[in-house]
């Protein structure tokens, strides 16, 4: 997806610095490194399905996501920001990608069970809705912590949840 069109015009000559940048309302556009790091654990030997995505923010990640799963779901809290996606995307004329405003905390259990879930904005702890809106075999990947944070991946098997940690990472908080 071609990151300037998701970058406000006075930053446009940074937008392919492997940086996050600000997008207005106290959130950034997430640092392209850590953007394919965490779809790289996501998908590890096998397809990203049905993805909700958490923190839609400028759209640039729903973009992506939308090029490699069957379908994705993106969940937005700042409505200024949801409308602002809604213009970025528009272009791109992505039949697989719904956006949606609401509670990310409280996933879409609408349209739940998820075979990927990807959080952009770092919790405290993993959100229990979105647990249980992970299907079976599915993968959630998110920021974890307050000043220190780390990237989780955590994992639904037969058994009950799986959770690795992999790398330190900086996200905006998530609004709770």
């Amino acid at each position: 997806a071609p990151r300037h069109l998701f970058v406000e015009e006075a930053l446009s000559s940074r937008a392919y610095d492997d940086d996050a940048l600000p997008i207005g309302y106290s959130q950034t556009i997430s640092q392209p490194f850590v953007i394919a790091l965490m779809l790289q654990a996501l998908r590890a030997g096998r397809e990203l399905g049905r993805v909700l995505e958490i923190g839609t923010g400028c759209g640039y990640q729903a973009a992506v996501l939308a090029q490699i799963a069957t379908e994705v779901y993106s969940i937005e809290r700042i409505a200024p920001l949801l409308a602002k996606a809604r213009a970025n995307l528009r272009g791109l004329r992505l039949s697989n990608l719904r956006l949606k405003h609401g509670d990310g905390n409280l996933g879409l259990p609408e349209a739940a069970p998820f075979d990927s879930i990807i959080v952009a904005a770092a919790a405290p702890q993993v959100p229990k809705a979105l647990l249980q809106q992970l299907a079976p075999g599915g993968r959630m990947i998110l920021p974890l912590g307050t000043s220190e944070q780390v990237l989780r991946l955590v994992e639904r098997r037969r058994s009950g949840y799986s959770e690795t940690t992999l790398d330190a990472v900086r996200f905006v908080p998530m609004l709770m």
